[in-house]
């Protein structure tokens, strides 16, 4: 299981406004980062819609942390653009993949899977900016 380069981006700007204390445009953002301008800011938008990430317009706009940065766990930046850690599709439970199942209808391996989801999740939730 990898972790998507969006995710890791997204890692990167939350840390970087953390490290940062203050608000820096996205062009200051993207440079410290070593992301792309384009992809700062697809990635800012969902940041500022999960509430993460503040952003103000103008000369003297920019983006920072909505919250203090030991507010902020891993596990919810990664999910803001990847969406629920999940290790299987057959955890969902959305019903739109098949997987292998025993005569009761159970997958043989959901439990499985769903606790070692659990854990990573968390751990990643453990874990925070501020630290």
């Amino acid at each position: 299981m990898y972790i998507t380069l969006e995710a890791d981006y997204a890692v990167r700007i939350v840390n970087c406004l953390a490290k940062n204390g203050s608000r820096m445009d996205a062009k200051a953002l993207s440079a410290a980062t070593g992301v792309t301008l384009r992809f700062s800011l697809k990635i800012l938008r969902k940041l500022v819609a999960q509430g993460i990430v503040r952003s103000y317009k103008g000369t003297q706009g920019g983006y920072e942390l909505a919250r203090a940065p030991q507010e902020i766990p891993l596990g919810e930046v990664i999910e803001t653009v990847e969406g629920p850690i999940t290790i299987s599709r057959c955890v969902g439970g959305d019903g739109e993949f098949q997987c292998t199942r025993v005569e009761e209808g159970e997958c043989r391996f959901n439990r499985a899977y769903a606790e070692i989801a659990k854990l990573v999740r968390d751990r990643l939730y453990a874990i925070h900016f501020g630290e």
